[in-house]
């Protein structure tokens, strides 16, 4: 597999998916593949996220699959055996970063102030979460971290289409991480044209 970095920027948009029901995880990653966006965060929020990476992965050995919101080791090892390709936290929890490192999983924990990213490059960390991204001094918090540390973020938590292309713009983001383009309301109503429409939207403007 390519650089996990370069595969984030080639994306741009990582759309962060909070889904219900697992059975309809595969039909979901259709969509998103046939619409321009072929990755996926399925966060550890819901029972369903780790039979939907499973389902998800089944179905298309190579789209690229993150586990969001993982707060334990024992969520690690789930992702993993699930078959993600990287792993997603909201803060810097060292235990959950080390341990993804013994495991060879890459892992992007959320900071959002300078001693975090300190923290983390310490850790040997280059890709961080900027979050919650917008209530954190959005872009202009993202360019001064930029403007210190040797660092990559992918900033999640307000975006939306509004200010994606101001966060894309900034020279350190390597993509951005979305909610507005799968509202857990049209998967659970299973209303796939309606997201394919929000999908190509977003396909379209970082295109």
């Amino acid at each position: 597999m390519k650089d996990l970095d370069k595969l984030l920027s080639e994306i741009q948009v990582v759309p962060v998916i909070a889904i219900k029901d697992a059975n309809k995880a595969v039909k979901l990653a259709q969509v998103l593949i046939d619409n321009g966006l072929p990755c996926a965060e399925i966060t550890f929020r819901t029972e369903a996220a780790l039979q939907s990476i499973k389902n998800i992965r089944d179905a298309f050995p190579d789209m690229l699959i993150g586990a969001g919101t993982v707060l334990t080791t024992e969520q690690v090892d789930q992702a993993i055996y699930a078959g993600v390709d990287f792993v997603v936290s909201p803060g810097l929890n060292p235990t959950t970063v080390k341990y993804c490192q013994q495991r060879h999983v890459p892992i992007i924990p959320g900071v959002n102030n300078p001693s975090l990213v300190e923290q983390a490059m310490e850790l040997g960390l280059s890709t961080l979460k900027f979050f919650p991204a917008e209530p954190s001094g959005g872009v202009a918090m993202l360019k001064a971290l930029t403007a210190v540390y040797p660092v990559k973020f992918m900033p999640t938590g307000g975006v939306s289409p509004s200010n994606v292309k101001d966060y894309l713009a900034v020279s350190s983001v390597v993509a951005c991480g979305g909610t507005w383009m799968v509202p857990g309301e049209l998967i659970d109503n299973e209303q796939w044209d309606e997201l394919a429409k929000l999908v190509r939207e977003v396909a379209g403007v970082i295109a």
